[in-house]
């Protein structure tokens, strides 16, 4: 009887621990060496590494990072590093926290996440924060932006095909005349957008545009120059929709401005990596007529413009 080979080419924890440990000693960092490792290393992978670097050195991994790197590379590989729910939870707090508040951030957790996932990213939060995400959501917003935030990251969507064409229709329905009173935060228009499954709002949607001529966010776009909330609004829609569209938009402004937003590059980077990267690097270069790792490399440089372009080739690897 044959017996079975164990593939060599599979990296081992213990050995992928050992070499971090190695990058940590002597004289300066081996931040090469940290980014050959963790950038080409998919979620279940770091997390063993996390445990055997702690069982082995007794240290968590993080706080070695933390120790060893700096700048806008350390908060690169230290999201990257971390479990996506336990990210999600620390991106959370931090959009909630009064210098670093981006409702942005509590959009995309909440609208592109799977509703597995988003529930998850709430275990991790209560763990880690000893108070429920939708606390401090309600603490840190207030008027219409609460209204929508707070449904929004309570919700558990229904994430099958199944689709009530009558239900899309008459709630098309619904949505039109809401937009044509501009009462953008009536309860029935934020019901919709919060409880309903993405097979069923995209069928609502692509009826409201049949229906009345215009896509919804072209709508809400005439209205929105100088309005936070119809922003936002339009943000959830996209996220819902067509996400790759919203991550493409938070790259190119991102890059394409006086200075770079380093925050919003690293957080897309890191969060979308092993999600559907691939669609929004063919939705960058679709918008912008050059390839997104090309940009990010013009725009970045060192060990932060190494780690990102390693990580946008992560599912090549």
């Amino acid at each position: 009887m044959a017996s079975l080979k164990v593939p060599t080419n599979v990296p081992r924890p213990e050995d992928d621990a050992e070499q971090l440990h190695k990058a940590f000693s002597g004289w300066g960092t081996n931040e090469k060496l940290i980014i050959s490792i963790l950038a080409h290393r998919n979620a279940a992978q770091r997390s063993l590494i996390r445990s055997v670097y702690a069982a082995t050195y007794n240290e968590d991994l993080l706080k070695a990072l933390d120790k060893e790197l700096s700048s806008d590379f350390e908060r690169a590989v230290m999201l990257w590093t971390l479990d996506p729910a336990e990210r999600d939870a620390y991106l959370a707090k931090e959009s909630t926290k009064m210098f670093t508040k981006n409702n942005w951030v509590l959009v995309e957790i909440a609208c592109t996440r799977p509703a597995l996932e988003l529930f998850k990213v709430k275990q991790a939060y209560q763990a880690r924060y000893k108070k429920s995400l939708e606390e401090d959501v309600a603490q840190h917003t207030s008027g219409d932006l609460r209204k929508l935030l707070l449904p929004l990251v309570s919700t558990f969507r229904y994430e099958g095909d199944d689709v009530n064409m009558m239900l899309a229709r008459s709630e098309a329905k619904i949505l039109h005349e809401k937009v044509s009173e501009k009462a953008y935060s009536d309860d029935d228009f934020i019901r919709i957008l919060t409880t309903r499954s993405k097979a069923q709002l995209g069928a609502t949607l692509n009826h409201y545009n049949n229906e009345y001529g215009n896509a919804i966010n072209k709508n809400l776009k005439e209205e929105s120059d100088d309005n936070d909330y119809l922003k936002l609004l339009r943000a959830v829609i996209t996220c819902l929709t067509y996400p790759e569209k919203h991550f493409e938009k938070v790259l190119r402004l991102s890059i394409n401005k006086m200075g770079t937003d380093e925050w919003g590059l690293t957080r897309v980077v890191t969060t979308r990596t092993e999600v559907d990267m691939e669609r929004i690097k063919e939705e960058y270069q679709r918008r912008n007529s050059i390839p997104l790792d090309r940009a990010i490399a013009k725009d970045t440089s060192g060990d932060y413009e190494d780690m990102l372009v390693a990580l946008l080739g992560h599912g090549d690897a």
